[in-house]
């Protein structure tokens, strides 16, 4: 992998971002993804979430069996915008003028 590789292609999170993040004294899963951004996009981790997994163990920063999933937040599974604005036609209307 060089600097410039993506480890996270849906939100363009480069092996250096990660390596700043290291450097910053992040070490932690769920760290790195809130500093970087890394596994916000799309795909919710599905992708990158290996990759930064297996650098972390590379380092000795943690230990395979210490690797945890992100935390799921709302919502737990990818929705798309349209998806989103088709489901607002049944929401009451605002009574305030």
């Amino acid at each position: 992998m060089t600097a410039r590789t993506f480890v996270c292609r849906c939100e363009d999170v480069t092996l250096t971002e990660i390596e700043r993040a290291i450097a910053a004294g992040l070490s932690d899963v769920e760290e790195i993804k809130r500093y970087t951004g890394l596994g916000t996009g799309p795909c919710q981790g599905k992708e990158c979430l290996s990759a930064l997994g297996r650098l972390l163990v590379a380092r000795n920063l943690i230990a395979p069996a210490a690797l945890r999933p992100f935390t799921a937040r709302p919502p737990v599974e990818p929705v798309t915008f349209g998806a989103l604005a088709a489901g607002a036609t049944d929401l009451p209307e605002d009574p305030s003028p």
